[in-house]
């Protein structure tokens, strides 16, 4: 069961403004930023909002249409191998996360091997990755629904432990296609302007995986009635996971700070379920997955960065992490054109 989300509270947005237009600084002067702490002001309902316990998620899962269709260079064993990286503190997003000091969680949401028990790692597998949805559904309804709980309930525990402001990452060989699909489904844009290189492919093998997505979404696209159905259809076990996730962020009033193409791909069924939870997303960066500037400009979404990121992970939201800090300490530290007896407009 999903919890409504309560669209963020206006009563403070007059003082925010105020605030924000008299610091020592010609109005709008800090651009993005001054959006940031305005929507974090109205999220913590408060002129003086504060970062506590940052965190990123790290949601991991295979994708059975690796093993039938050629969508990606790379082998399913690589997910696997992965994880471990992640929990040896080898990956871009160790590094980021230990360096902007934000607490890093990793999730088996459903990748196809077992793991020795590790204290850095969630074991919240639903199976051994998704079914082929070049066959088939990629997983049941109740599957789904069992993933939205599982995320929920970890963003849950990350809360109860202080967390206020969370990004969610992603790892899982095959997880491009699942967002590409998951894109022109609630984005009604044509598959073949939805589906990108992925983890580096050739234009031969662009064309190749755009062939094999078109038949996938021409085969379900009739069959489904919900956003649910439409994760279950063609999502991964780590995107239904992620949404679940997102959505009981916003129902606890978190900061969100969303990642790339398969972050919001999550989002967007989010989106589809409940609206207001746009009002807790801090954009973080576009991708490089030529399908993410056009989920961004879908949701009316203005990205604090644009590095031409496309690793996942989580990383774009570790990296913008310092300008959501920054938003908050400028709000919070710097003079106004009073305090510093400096003559106004």
């Amino acid at each position: 069961m999903i919890s409504k989300i309560e669209p963020v509270s206006e009563k403070l947005t007059e003082a925010l403004q105020n605030k924000i237009d008299f610091k020592t600084k010609p109005l709008g002067a800090l651009g993005l930023l001054e959006t940031v702490a305005l929507q974090i002001g109205k999220i913590q309902n408060t002129t003086s909002p504060k970062i506590t316990k940052p965190s990123i998620v790290v949601f991991t899962a295979d994708h059975g249409i690796v093993n039938s269709k050629p969508i990606s260079p790379y082998p399913q064993e690589v997910t696997q191998q992965m994880v471990l990286n992640f929990l040896n503190g080898g990956a871009a997003i160790n590094v980021f996360c230990k360096q902007n000091h934000i607490h890093l969680n990793i999730v088996d949401a459903g990748v196809n091997a077992d793991f020795e028990k590790n204290n850095n790692l969630i074991n919240a597998k639903i199976a051994y990755g998704t079914k082929d949805f070049s066959a088939e559904k990629a997983m049941t309804n109740e599957q789904c629904k069992l993933a939205l709980k599982k995320g929920k309930e970890i963003v849950n525990s990350l809360f109860r432990k202080g967390c206020n402001t969370i990004g969610f990452g992603e790892m899982g060989i095959g997880n491009t296609s699942s967002a590409a699909l998951l894109m022109s489904y609630f984005t009604q844009i044509n598959i073949k302007n939805c589906v990108g290189k992925g983890t580096g492919l050739n234009a031969k093998g662009l064309q190749q995986k755009t062939n094999i997505l078109k038949e996938v979404f021409e085969k379900h696209k009739t069959t489904i009635n919900s956003p649910i159905e439409a994760l279950a259809t063609f999502g991964g076990f780590e995107i239904a996971m992620i949404a679940g996730a997102i959505l009981e962020a916003a129902t606890l009033k978190m900061t969100i700070l969303v990642d790339g193409f398969i972050v919001t791909s999550s989002l967007l069924a989010a989106n589809a379920i409940d609206k207001n939870v746009l009002d807790y997303c801090v954009f973080c960066h576009t991708s490089g997955e030529q399908g993410h500037k056009k989920m961004l400009d879908f949701l009316n979404a203005k990205p604090l960065l644009n590095l031409g990121l496309r690793l996942g992970e989580g990383t774009g939201a570790a990296v913008a992490f310092p300008m959501v800090s920054s938003a908050i300490n400028f709000l919070n530290e710097m003079a106004t054109f009073k305090s510093a007896n400096v003559s106004e407009a």
